[in-house]
């Protein structure tokens, strides 16, 4: 089945090399922790505005969740319109949803300015009904989404799914037109371009250990060396372990990493794919344990889910692999021959209440807890901190919302009961 485990996006791209002969500066402005969409985007910000910026990665450029994902650029947020207003109330969550909007045309708009060749389209999304009841709740979502943030979101019922998608195995669908598509490793690769045009310093192969108060200032301790910087922005997501100590862990307290695996097949006869996904949406599943799935420009399907909640390794990879196929197959019988080439994993950060949190904490920046939708809103998160740690004042809504900790405090960022999450996500897709 599986021709070998690797990423699909990074074979279509070559990632920038920063310079192995520079050393680590002494001191800096700001240190940016962490090489993704978050730590880039924030970077180039503050370099175009004359800040000397070092941006640190334990592993490489785009080697974590940024280059890893599905290249899903979506609208809205984990948690629906309704629980939105009951949590955080109108206000609050008009201004939420609204980000989530302008962080698509943040991403557009970079890819324009930085002429990122990445494959960006508004293709929209397509989210797809699995049980009868999950159609009714999309009536109730639109209905809300419209009234309340005044957002178009187009219902289609079963019997006009086949226009959308090849496959009867849901009960209607909910259309955005506004959510885009792109290459995710094309575009980060772009995005560190423009960084270090910008006069950002990227350095690889530079894990942080200790982060800790030096004065009014703060000392980092890394595989490269020591560094001395202004400020700090923590960018790490689903890898933010538990070793930058001690400013660092509770953020790690606050944030579980749950892995999310994808396939992808050999490139697929274009009026078959075309066939498949006609107009050519993202798509995904109103599971709690969802499948994702949208066509790559190369006429690959690419398939992916939360096939185990466990982060990565070589044993979760195949084991998913081979669950992602078979969902593949359920979905479309049509591709029951055709050949995988491709499966990884990731992983992704979950805040205990299924929201992003951008703010700051003992002196320190942070933007974590993206929950699947980090393309857009942890580009447009990083660019808007950037711009605050310039000194230039932004709404920031996701500063206002409490960042919730396990219950009991049970949890010091090892995951030990994500098997019985995904157990409990698992009994909830059967009985909902």
């Amino acid at each position: 089945m599986l021709l070998r485990e690797a990423n699909y996006w990074l074979d279509t791209v070559d990632m920038p090399v920063p310079d192995w002969e520079r050393p680590l500066p002494a001191r800096a402005d700001v240190a940016v922790i962490g090489a993704g969409f978050t730590g880039l985007s924030a970077a180039r910000v503050l370099a175009k505005r004359g800040v000397s910026v070092v941006v640190l990665d334990a592993e490489s450029i785009g080697w974590g969740a940024s280059s890893r994902n599905g290249g899903m650029v979506l609208t809205g947020l984990k948690v629906g319109a309704a629980e939105l207003i009951q949590r955080y109330g109108r206000d609050l969550a008009r201004r939420l949803f609204a980000a989530s909007l302008a962080a698509i045309d943040t991403v557009e708009r970079l890819v324009a300015e930085e002429q990122i060749a990445c494959n960006f389209a508004r293709t929209g999304h397509l989210e797809v009904a699995a049980k009868p009841a999950h159609y009714a709740g999309f009536q109730r979502s639109a209905e809300a989404i419209e009234r309340e943030f005044g957002h178009p979101a187009r219902l289609l019922p079963r019997a006009d799914l086949a226009a959308e998608i090849a496959s009867d195995r849901y009960f209607g669908g909910l259309v955005d037109a506004v959510s885009a598509g792109v290459n995710p490793a094309r575009y980060l690769a772009g995005l560190a371009r423009a960084a270090q045009r910008a006069g950002a310093q990227l350095f690889e192969q530079a894990r942080v250990t200790t982060l800790e108060r030096s004065g009014p200032a703060y000392r980092l301790t890394t595989a490269r060396g020591p560094l001395e910087a202004a400020q700090v922005l923590i960018a790490t997501s689903g890898y933010t372990g538990r070793a930058m100590q001690p400013l660092a862990r509770p953020l790690t307290r606050r944030l579980v990493p749950i892995g999310s695996y994808i396939i992808a097949t050999a490139p697929l006869a274009p009026d078959l794919a075309q066939a498949l996904i006609p107009r050519g949406r993202m798509v995904f599943d109103s599971k709690n344990f969802l499948a994702y799935y949208r066509l790559t420009p190369d006429h690959r399907m690419l398939f992916g889910g939360r096939a185990r909640f466990l982060p990565e390794s070589p044993a979760t990879v195949l084991q998913s692999a081979a669950i992602l196929r078979r969902a593949m197959v359920q979905v479309f019988p049509h591709l029951a021959s055709a050949e995988i080439a491709y499966a990884w994993g990731g992983t992704l950060d979950f805040a205990f209440d299924l929201m992003p949190h951008a703010g700051r904490q003992d002196g320190v920046w942070y933007s974590l807890g993206y929950a699947g939708h980090g393309v857009a809103l942890a580009t447009y998160l990083g660019t808007l901190l950037g711009d605050v740690i310039a000194g230039e004042t932004r709404d920031n809504p996701f500063a206002e919302l409490p960042f919730p900790g396990a219950p009991l405090g049970l949890y010091d960022g090892r995951p030990w009961f994500l098997p019985l999450a995904g157990a409990y996500y698992r009994f909830l897709d059967l009985i909902s």
